[in-house]
């Protein structure tokens, strides 16, 4: 897996490039949250869960199923005000299933594990990108601080921060260009 700070990390470039202007506190949580979210399958392991089970780490929790019914859940449970008939209900649903995702995205990416079930419930086959240049991530704390640990941070410096780095360059500059003349004096 990649480390909950990529996934972090991603989660704030996504909500900086496509809701700059929301200032709610609840918003920034719930995209934070929703970036590690699919990582709750590791409880599954105490309940004799096998890692390549549907309910095991990277199965059903990383699959695209998941994201959508999250990205629902969380607008409706979170954002209640808003009718889910409106664009801006299926704007914020879009919102947490593309950050939901991001998370089986940045797995798929990874070096190691068994791969992502990215269509459970309906196939547990288990898929990794083409290009995998993240090193893994260890689930254990106390791993995470060693050379292992060093080296993730590294590659996600080099494979998640960068491109966040141009994704949120990009939006400023196309929120500059797209601003009237005289406010840009």
């Amino acid at each position: 897996m990649a480390s909950i700070f990529g996934h972090w990390l991603v989660a704030g470039s996504l909500k900086f490039a496509f809701l700059p202007n929301a200032k709610n506190s609840k918003l920034w949580i719930l995209s934070y949250t929703c970036s590690i979210l699919p990582d709750m399958d590791i409880i599954m392991f105490a309940f004799g869960f096998g890692y390549s089970h549907m309910f095991g780490h990277r199965g059903f929790t990383h699959s695209l199923t998941f994201a959508f019914i999250v990205g629902i859940s969380v607008t409706i449970v979170f954002f209640r005000q808003i009718s889910s008939s409106s664009k801006q209900f299926w704007g914020l649903s879009f919102f947490f299933f593309l950050i939901t995702t991001s998370h089986g995205i940045l797995d798929a990416m990874t070096n190691g594990g068994l791969g992502i079930a990215f269509f459970a419930p309906f196939d547990n086959s288990r898929y990794f990108l083409p290009f995998r240049p993240i090193q893994v991530s260890p689930i254990d704390i106390v791993s995470f601080f060693s050379a292992w640990g060093q080296r993730v941070l590294i590659s996600e410096i080099i494979w998640v921060g960068l491109p966040c780095m141009v994704l949120v360059s990009i939006s400023m500059l196309f929120r500059l260009l797209k601003k009237p003349k005289h406010e840009n004096m």
